[in-house]
């Protein structure tokens, strides 16, 4: 599960612990955790909310809200719609990084290759993408 999940062992332990994955069963033999199908989908499904960047709280907020089925319906749409959003802004962020950087690499490459203008517009991008952030 660790590696299909990306989880480590030790945050699936803390996971099970916390009650984001209900029981799971152990083989009796050798104490080894079995996953069962349902609880593989909701692993699956708590390890793409992490890596979306949603906190073990809010974690905690799904899987509450999943076990209170359809009458949590609309709190779980408000739930994925303020990720969605935080994810969104989120990205905008790391896309004006991105181009600061690649931005800084142009202006040092236009000083290396002695074309002025274009380090000139580098930097004039760089100064206002530093404003923006």
């Amino acid at each position: 599960m660790s590696r299909r999940s990306g989880f480590t062992e030790p945050t699936l332990r803390y996971y099970e612990r916390v009650g984001l994955l209900g029981v799971v069963d152990r083989d009796p033999a050798s104490g080894h955790r079995r996953y069962e199908e349902g609880t593989v989908g909701r692993v699956m499904a708590l390890a793409c909310l992490r890596s979306s960047g949603m906190t073990v709280d809010g974690m905690r907020e799904y899987v509450e809200l999943l076990g209170r089925g359809d009458e949590a319906a609309e709190e779980l749409q408000e739930l994925f719609t303020e990720r969605a959003g935080q994810l969104a802004a989120e990205i905008a962020r790391l896309r004006l990084r991105h181009e600061y950087l690649d931005l800084k690499a142009r202006r040092w490459q236009a000083r290396l290759d002695g074309d002025h203008a274009a380090e000139t517009a580098a930097v004039e991008r760089i100064k206002k993408i530093l404003r923006e952030l």
